[in-house]
């Protein structure tokens, strides 16, 4: 029974956990699904939830604004139609180069992938898989909360670690027929040698910044011993003092005696 649970675990004949929560760490029926959703106490990716503004979504949101209350609508246009793929694409690859420097700053970077699809549960999603969990956990916690471009940033971990069984292969193969809003993760076509030079800088800054950590922690260590060391002499000095002070007062007090027993 074990054995059976375990392989069945995490797919379609797994009747108690949602498998697409367990392979892309996101569910079309959200909270309201039927399976459960076991989110990971810890995990070396971390989920920041609709970070990316996505083109298409963006021109729609343009589009309605357009509408003037009350006006009669015209007939909507496609809004793939109304994005400049190179302005987009351009785009794209600023906000992916700046995240990549952001979050390579906690350690290093396995995987990176941007959601290009357009389902409520996925779009905008960035999946970042760190070499370790303790990378995660501190990327995680500085990054949870704080803001980029006027958004606030959800990030929590993500049970994915393997993003073969969560990519579409159809979608890497530009023949995935549910487009934008297939359920499976399309991660949006980054150029390996901008990832191979951006790995390289990072770990040329990390390869620095560890270095100046040592010496720093170096100076702040020979501060310490000098402080001691200070701090000891004037202990030192303090009590040769305390002792030249008191011989002084025991040759004082014999003289006294002697002077007073030769008296007649």
């Amino acid at each position: 029974m074990a054995k059976h649970l375990a392989r069945i675990h995490g797919t379609e004949e797994d009747k108690v956990n949602c498998p697409f929560y367990f392979k892309i760490g996101a569910c079309r029926h959200s909270d309201r699904c039927s399976r459960l959703h076991h989110k990971p106490a810890f995990s070396p990716t971390i989920l920041i939830k609709h970070l990316y503004r996505h083109p298409v979504r963006q021109a729609e949101l343009q589009q309605a604004a357009l509408v003037q209350p009350g006006g009669q609508a015209s007939e909507p246009a496609d809004p793939t139609s109304l994005v400049d793929r190179e302005q987009a694409t351009e785009d794209f690859l600023v906000f992916y180069e700046d995240l990549y420097v952001e979050l390579s700053k906690f350690g290093r970077i396995e995987a990176l992938h941007v959601c290009d699809n357009l389902g409520d549960h996925m779009i905008g999603h960035v999946y970042c898989k760190f070499h370790d969990e303790e990378e995660a956990s501190d990327a995680l916690q500085v990054m949870n909360g704080r803001y980029y471009d006027g958004r606030k940033m959800e990030v929590e971990f993500s049970p994915v670690t393997d993003f073969r069984e969560a990519r579409c292969r159809d979608y890497d193969e530009d023949a995935c027929a549910r487009g934008g809003f297939c359920n499976f993760l399309h991660a949006k076509p980054v150029p390996m040698p901008l990832i191979r030079s951006m790995e390289e800088d990072c770990d040329a800054d990390r390869i620095r910044d560890r270095e100046k950590r040592k010496s720093k922690e170096r100076e702040e260590k020979r501060s310490r011993k000098e402080h001691k060391k200070r701090k000891r002499d004037r202990k030192e000095r303090k009590s040769s003092r305390k002792r030249s002070r008191s011989r002084s007062r025991g040759h004082d007090e014999s003289d006294d005696d002697r002077s007073y027993s030769q008296s007649p």
